[in-house]
């Protein structure tokens, strides 16, 4: 019922986009990025606003990296510091560049579908969890 998964990035990767890709290729359609390590050279993250992006130049480590994927969308925070140990933290959002590595932990969950629809109390894409199990 459960899959596990690695992935290593490397160097000139974008991290969202890269994930993304991976998801599509082994055809994951529910899952959870349990861990992320790794640094990037640049970062862009959305914050909990909704508007403002960060947009930081690195050298930058991550520090925390977790979410939800889905085939077609994945959701994930990171947290990451920098040079003077500043930590920042998230949505993450294409434009996250890997610099040297970064090693990726996740899971599927083969009995199930994640899918977002909007949600009208919120005003966001929202996770529909479907059990395929039955």
């Amino acid at each position: 019922m459960i899959k596990p998964y690695a992935k290593r990035l490397l160097e000139g990767d974008d991290l969202r986009l890269s994930l993304l890709k991976f998801i599509q290729v082994n055809n994951i359609r529910a899952g959870s990025l349990l861990t992320g390590v790794g640094c990037l050279s640049h970062a862009k993250i959305r914050l909990a606003n909704e508007k403002n992006v960060l947009d930081i130049e690195g050298p930058l480590e991550i520090i925390t990296l977790c979410g939800t994927l889905t085939a077609k969308h994945v959701h994930i925070h990171i947290s990451v510091s920098d040079r003077k140990g500043q930590v920042y933290g998230g949505h993450l959002m294409p434009g996250c560049i890997v610099s040297y590595t970064a090693e990726l932990c996740m899971i599927a969950y083969n009995n199930l579908n994640f899918e977002r629809q909007y949600d009208l109390n919120t005003g966001f894409d929202e996770l529909v969890i479907r059990d395929n199990s039955n």
